[in-house]
Formats: structure tokens, C-alpha cells, sequence
């Protein structure tokens, strides 16, 4: 199977069960309090459906545009704009007749739908995989600093990350997630600390950079794959070998070796090469008039770590721990998500460039299927779906939630008519707001 066809897999899957599970949030407490649904749809059928059937009261359906899902409720003024139906006098069935508490449920039902099920991924995936990181501890040399933003700022490679905004991490995944949105960096250099201010606008910086990475772990070159036109492809070199040096020099990290190989153009090398089974071969390569060998690197964490590059720290928890552990994954995320809306929606932290749309999400999945990477995507994204469902934009839950708090407030309702034109302004603004992020999506993949 392609790996484009495994992505667009993972993507349809994952996004279809987040929002019929995020629908099924309004439709539930709907139902339970009576209030009749007329339409319960994955993707928006306009102009017509790719299937439907009515059960009972309510049409179930496909739509043909994937943006998204809804549910149709009576005597609400949403997306459908349905201003017929709101000129009637109200009926006992519809959403507009029911006590405000009831309908502030209905309305949170979504967004509460997703948190559960961020909260209930994290509790089942701790439990049947557990956590595998790598020690920050066990980091002898420094990482590997791959980012001119980074570089820029005075970071080089070799260099230690100790702290960020003054907090130490244990684990390398959580020192890389909680760089995108610091202030500050702490270093460690030849013995020396040092501290770096990121600048404000850092992160837009980041989001407009064509480079995928910020930093990465320094490790040795392994041996992937020979390329068909590399002037090596009859070496005698195999998938796994690891190349230590060349020409008698020790060359023990991958990042090396680009400076090394160009003072060996178009010339011979001998490579020193570890296998596998331990034992070592000199081989002799061919450097082409780039300065390249032609061979792509593999990763392989666990000979990684067998060769004392650095520790990998696996944790396991039994069911009842696995509550906690979920617990704290969910409030971290939430959290990191906050602080990364914060500075989008600031801006002078340029932030607000690296918003993306549908391409954006596509391109998390990975193009090799794996069920623990497609749960940890779909967690993530049910939050983000849920966080900006509950901005306080009209046509969005956030922005008919606002309008509930104010009639439970002050004990007036907004007019129908009030109403109707915060929803249509709230369409044309989230329309805004979609175009703009996929318009980022297209302007990245031509001039990027």
C-alpha cells in the first residue's frame, strides 16, 4: 500500500470519528431532553447528500464536502440559518423552548464528547504501550542543532539544552515540545552555561522556516539505503552497518561527517564499518564531486542505545495508574495548546504564520501505519478540535455558549434576530479563518 493512500487513510479515519463523536455529544443530551434532531450529518451535504436515510425523526447522513460534520436541532439558529422555522411560534420539541441549562448541556455536549476522548486514548494507550523516551541524562555530546533559526540565535551543534524558561527536562520529547513556545534557553557549552532570550516573534520564525526540525539527538551513521545512482551501489555495505570513520579518523556522529566528506571530493575513502553481528570491516568507498557518499541513513534507537549513544527509558503502568498518567497527558496538552493559540492570536509573535489547514494535519500522520501513533494524533487533534470549538466566535459552540452565560447572567435572552446576524457573522469570520489556514496550506507547498 502507498504511503500516501496509508496517510489519507489515517486522515479520514481519524478526522470522521472525531466529529460524529463530537455530533453524538449535541445529539445525546438533545435527545434526552426531548428536544428533536432533524439532521445528523458527517461532512456538509450542500446541495445534496452521498447518503441518507431517516430514522425516526431525524435524516442520518453523508455530505459530500469533508469540512467538518453537524446535527440540525430544532429552534436553533445555527449554521442551517433556517429563519422559517424561527418566525413560527416556539414548539415544546424545540431548542429555543428549553430551560437554559438544558440548552448550555447540549451545546457543551460536543467539546466535553472530545475531551473524554482525549482523556480516555491517553488512559488505554499508557496502559497497553506505555511511554518510551529518551533520557536527557544520558545525552553525553549535545544534540544536534539543524535549525537556522537556532543557529542564528548563537545555538550550535554540541550544544547541551539544560533548561528551558528556567525548568529541567527528563525527557527528550518533552524538552523539544516545550521549545516552540519559550522565552528562554539554557545552555550548556565546552563546561560553560549559557543562556539564550528567544526573540518574540520566535515561533513565527520557526513556522516560516522551510526546515522540518528544530534539533535532533547526535547518532552515528547507520547505513539505510544505497542509492541506485550512487557511485557506491556495488559496495559491499548492508542495511544496519554503522560507519565509524574514514581514512583512520573516528568520526562518531552522523552531523560530522557533510564537513568531513567535502575535503574527500571525487576521491577513494576507507570507511571503517561496524556490522551487526560486532565485528569490523574496512571498506573502500568512493566520494562523488559533491561530497557525498550517496547512502541514505537509517535510525535504529534500540542499536543506538546498545552502542552508548544514549538511554531509552521505557515505562509501563498497570490500569489503575494509567488514570493518572492520562490525567496529566491531558492537562499538559491542553495547556501547550493554550500557550500556542495565545501567540497565534498574538500578533507581533508572527505566530499566526504557521497556522495550517487540512494539508497541515494530513502531514502528521505518518506514511507507515502504526495504531499507537494514529491514537496519539487523534487524541491531540480531539483537543484541538474541542479548544477551538469553545472560542467565543459565533457559529462555533464557544460563541452559543457566550450567549447562554449572558442569558443566565442577566436573565435576557438576545432576540432571534440578534442572533441571526452573530451567526452569519461568525460564519464569514470562521470562513476567514479556514481560508486563511489552508491558504497557508498552498502558499507553503508552491514557494516553500
Amino acid at each position: 500500500m502507498s504511503p500516501i493512500l496509508i496517510k489519507t487513510i489515517q486522515f479520514f479515519l481519524s478526522l470522521s470519528l472525531l466529529i460524529v463523536l463530537h455530533e453524538l455529544g449535541h445529539f445525546v443530551p438533545a435527545k434526552l431532553f426531548k428536544t428533536r434532531v432533524e439532521k445528523f450529518y458527517l461532512f456538509f451535504d450542500i446541495k445534496y447528500s452521498l447518503f441518507k436515510k431517516k430514522i425516526g425523526e431525524t435524516v442520518y447522513g453523508i455530505g459530500w464536502l469533508p469540512l467538518g460534520g453537524y446535527v440540525k436541532i430544532a429552534g436553533m439558529i445555527d449554521e442551517s440559518m433556517d429563519t422559517e422555522q424561527m418566525a413560527e411560534e416556539p414548539k415544546s420539541w424545540e431548542f429555543r423552548s428549553k430551560p437554559t441549562w438544558q440548552r448550555l448541556i447540549i451545546m457543551l455536549g460536543g467539546v466535553t464528547v472530545n475531551f473524554l476522548i482525549a482523556f480516555l486514548i491517553y488512559i488505554f494507550t499508557s496502559f497497553y504501550y506505555g511511554d518510551t523516551d529518551i533520557s536527557t541524562k544520558s545525552i553525553k555530546n549535545g544534540y544536534w542543532i539543524t535549525n537556522t533559526v537556532l543557529t542564528d540565535l548563537g545555538m550550535q551543534t554540541g550544544d547541551n539544552i539544560v533548561a528551558i524558561d528556567g525548568e529541567s527536562y527528563t525527557n527528550y520529547s518533552d524538552l523539544r515540545k516545550n521549545l516552540i513556545t519559550a522565552e528562554e534557553v539554557t545552555l550548556e557549552r565546552d563546561g560553560e552555561t549559557k543562556v539564550i532570550t528567544l526573540p518574540e516573534d520566535f515561533l513565527g520564525k520557526l513556522s516560516v522556516n522551510t526546515e522540518r526540525t528544530f534539533f535532533e539527538l547526535r547518532v552515528p551513521f547507520m547505513v539505510g539505503q544505497v542509492s541506485d545512482s550512487s557511485l557506491n551501489k556495488g559496495a559491499a555495505l548492508e542495511a544496519g552497518d554503522v560507519i565509524l570513520g574514514i581514512n583512520g579518523e573516528e568520526i562518531k556522529y552522523f552531523d560530522q561527517f557533510p564537513s568531513k566528506l567535502q575535503q574527500y571530493k571525487d576521491q577513494a575513502i576507507v570507511a571503517d564499518v561496524l556490522k551487526e553481528d560486532g565485528s569490523s570491516k574496512n571498506l573502500e568507498l568512493q566520494v562523488d564531486t559533491e561530497g557525498k557518499l550517496g547512502i541514505y541513513r537509517a535510525e535504529h534507537p534500540l542499536r543506538f542505545q546498545e552502542l552508548g549513544y544514549y538511554d531509552i527509558v521505557q515505562k509501563e503502568y498497570g490500569f489503575f495508574e494509567s488514570f493518572g498518567v492520562g490525567t496529566k497527558k491531558l492537562v499538559d496538552q491542553i495547556a501547550g495548546y493554550g500557550q500556542q493559540l495565545k501567540k497565534i492570536f498574538t500578533p507581533s509573535t508572527g505566530a499566526y504564520k504557521g497556522v495550517g489547514g487540512f494539508k497541515a494535519i494530513f502531514d502528521i500522520f505518518p506514511s507507515t501505519w502504526s495504531w499507537q501513533a494514529f491514537w496519539s494524533i487523534t487524541a491531540f487533534l480531539s483537543i484541538m478540535l474541542a479548544v477551538l470549538n469553545l472560542l467565543p466566535i459565533p457559529a462555533l459552540d464557544g460563541g452559543h455558549v457566550m450567549f447562554l452565560l449572558y442569558e443566565m447572567v442577566t436573565g435576557r435572552k438576545p432576540s432571534d434576530k440578534f442572533l441571526e446576524y452573530a451567526q452569519m457573522v461568525g460564519f464569514f469570520l470562521l470562513l476567514a479563518l479556514i481560508l486563511f489556514a489552508n491558504g497557508n496550506d498552498i502558499y507553503k507547498a508552491i514557494f516553500k
